[in-house]
């Protein structure tokens, strides 16, 4: 197996090794996950069936989506299936198509394919050589509970504010977290980090980036991004209704602006909040993020966290991802709060203008004590992404020429096999400006877009010439592999967005087959959906496996799924000579398999949303 590439590398979300010491000293290795439904408590799944050979979408299938199946067996031959309703009568039939060995898994495999059958229901299995799949549907309005789940996810990662038991559920309720009431130090005075500034800075809120509770701006910006481009790209697309206020479980609902611009408003208000003042060395960069001095132990509650609080230093890439966000919201937020609009515009430009002067301020990769270190020292795609923002917004001369001038405004590297990511945000300036109206020359729209559907081309070939539906190469099952699943993904309902071939609407569908539990271990990695799912994330307060008194993950949740490069003790005991997709175990101490992280749920809302919006025809 050829190992992942440096920029690969880079998405880790920390350096594993300081990681492991961290957690090692802190007495511990575990931690867990979760997005609750209203009353709903996740459990671990109540049928621990064995696994079967047959895998499926464990939640189900669209009455006009692909309909297809992966079959694990050395048979040579086809095999017959037969699709089987509730109550045991055959309703369709026919004959497998053997794969071969699958590069990823190691799994000989079979397709199966009931495309064909239109008609809908609950309780379907498909059998085959007398071995039956977990129960799935078939029915319209699949995926809008995932989308409410998975943006949930959000608002119950919020620090700074109680989480209501009438939104989240009894058993995710907590109070705010990270406010300065004791033990907490608080998020509203945090001082920098010794020699980095001689002031204190209030910034509340945002959300929690992961299993642990520091707030990063580079994985604010992906994660914002993507929930706000949700809502824009379904207004472009005539259907965000589906997307409008009072649609989700958020305390800002029945305020006449669209739920998921108001779960991304709280973590806007904690970008604009990092951005460094006037008058201050740096002012108009953004710090690069803020986490406890050490890392905590686990479990531990939010609102019980004693550790001090720290500002670390500015960063180029953290400015850029403000830019970039900010622009964003003064474009799709306008309609809704021109002020905000206003303030978001002003804060791009500022920022903008900060990195400008200073475009080689680098996040160290060894700042990682307390916190992960999220560095990077390619900064070109970002300045492409903000200002591809900046001139959608604007179409001002300054930032076209800024987006013209750039190498990743040409280059074939926008979109890569890997997918973007925290680290790779060229293609986001490039999804902008191939679906976003602006002045740039009709011949060069045209060749942007042209762009987006060729790398929606490969992603698909790369999904239908695997043994299951991932868009990701065996190359790159790394630390977060199942957003990337997502990302490229959520390229090919961009593609359907702007050629309307239902080809890209069916792959970027199937792809949610493959995070469903049509994989290698015929599991669900989202909890609460499906018969068999992840359920012990790694996730300081979600964190039931390791402390009886916590809940489980609630509904929604993404795992981070299979990583061959087993960056944890729990992975490395468990899972040596793994094939790639198969290297994840539903461990709470298995953080490099098993974590969860909004720059995950982002693409999962993202492309739930796009889902539950194609119920019956494309």
């Amino acid at each position: 197996m050829a190992s992942p590439s440096p920029t690969v590398l880079r998405r880790c979300r920390v350096a594993a090794v300081s990681l492991v010491t961290a957690l090692a000293l802190a007495g511990t290795l575990t931690d867990a996950t979760g997005a609750a439904g209203l009353t709903r408590t996740v459990a671990a799944p109540a049928v621990a069936l064995a696994d079967s050979p047959v895998r499926v979408n464990q939640v189900g299938y669209l009455p006009d989506g692909p309909k297809r199946a992966t079959v694990v067996s050395s048979s040579a031959q086809p095999l017959v299936w037969q699709l089987v309703d509730a109550s045991g009568r055959t309703v369709a039939s026919g004959a497998t198509a053997p794969r071969g060995t699958d590069a990823a898994s190691g799994d000989s495999t079979h397709l199966a394919d009931f495309t064909s059958y239109k008609g809908v229901g609950k309780g379907f299995r498909l059998v085959v050589d007398g071995q039956s799949s977990p129960a799935f549907d078939i029915r319209a309005g699949l995926y809008s509970p995932l989308f409410s789940d998975s943006m949930s996810f959000f608002y119950q990662q919020r620090s700074g504010t109680p989480i209501e038991a009438s939104l989240a559920g009894a058993a995710y309720a907590r109070p705010a977290g990270h406010l300065g009431v004791a033990p907490n130090m608080g998020d509203t005075q945090v001082p920098c980090q010794a020699g980095v500034c001689d002031y204190s800075l209030d910034v509340r809120g945002g959300w929690y980036d992961a299993g642990d509770q520091g707030k990063y701006v580079v994985n604010g910006g992906i994660s914002t991004w993507l929930l706000v481009n949700s809502y824009d790209r379904a207004a472009r697309a005539g259907t965000a209704k589906a997307l409008g206020d009072s649609t989700l479980r958020v305390p800002e609902r029945g305020n006449r602006v669209p739920d998921v611009l108001d779960e991304a408003r709280w973590e806007l208000e904690f970008l604009l909040r990092m951005q460094v003042p006037d008058g201050r060395p740096y002012a108009g960069m953004a710090f690069h993020k803020i986490h406890d001095a050490n890392w905590t132990g686990l479990p531990t509650r939010p609102e019980l966290d004693a550790q001090p609080r720290e500002l670390h230093r500015p960063s180029t890439a953290a400015t850029l991802n403000l830019a970039a966000t900010a622009a964003q919201c003064a474009r799709v937020y306008a309609p809704f709060d021109r002020a905000f609009a206003a303030r978001c515009l002003s804060a791009a430009r500022t920022a903008w203008a900060a990195a400008k002067a200073n475009p080689g301020v680098i996040a160290p990769d060894s700042d990682s004590t307390g916190g992960g270190a999220y560095g990077d020292g390619q900064l070109s795609d970002e300045f492409y992404w903000a200002a591809a923002e900046l001139y959608a917004t604007t179409g001002e001369r300054t930032y076209r020429d800024a987006v013209t001038s750039s190498p990743w405004h040409t280059s074939p590297d926008a979109f890569t096999s890997f997918g973007f990511g925290w680290a790779e945000t060229a293609a986001l300036g490039r999804l902008t400006l191939a679906t976003v109206p602006n002045r740039l020359p009709a011949p060069d729209v045209a060749r942007l877009r042209a762009s987006v559907v060729s790398a929606a081309d490969g992603y698909l070939t790369t999904l239908s010439s695997q043994g299951y539906p991932a868009t990701i190469p065996a190359s790159a099952y790394v630390w977060g592999s199942n957003s990337q699943v997502a990302n490229n993904a959520l390229v090919m309902g961009v593609a359907h967005d702007l050629t309307r071939q239902r080809r890209y609407r069916d792959g970027a569908v199937e792809a949610m087959d493959y995070l469903l539990g049509r994989n290698a271990l015929g599991t669900s990695y989202v909890t609460g959906y499906g018969t068999r799912y992840s359920h012990n994330q790694h996730h300081r307060f979600w964190a039931h496996q390791y402390d009886a008194s916590l809940p489980n993950p609630p509904a929604g949740s993404l795992a981070g799924g299979p990583n061959s490069a087993l960056q944890d003790p729990v992975a490395e005991e468990r899972l040596p000579g793994c094939s790639p997709a198969a290297c994840y175990v539903d461990d709470i101490g298995s953080y490099s398999t098993n974590e969860v992280a909004i720059n995950w749920n982002a693409p999962l809302a993202w492309l739930a949303a796009f889902a539950a919006e194609h119920r019956h025809n494309s």
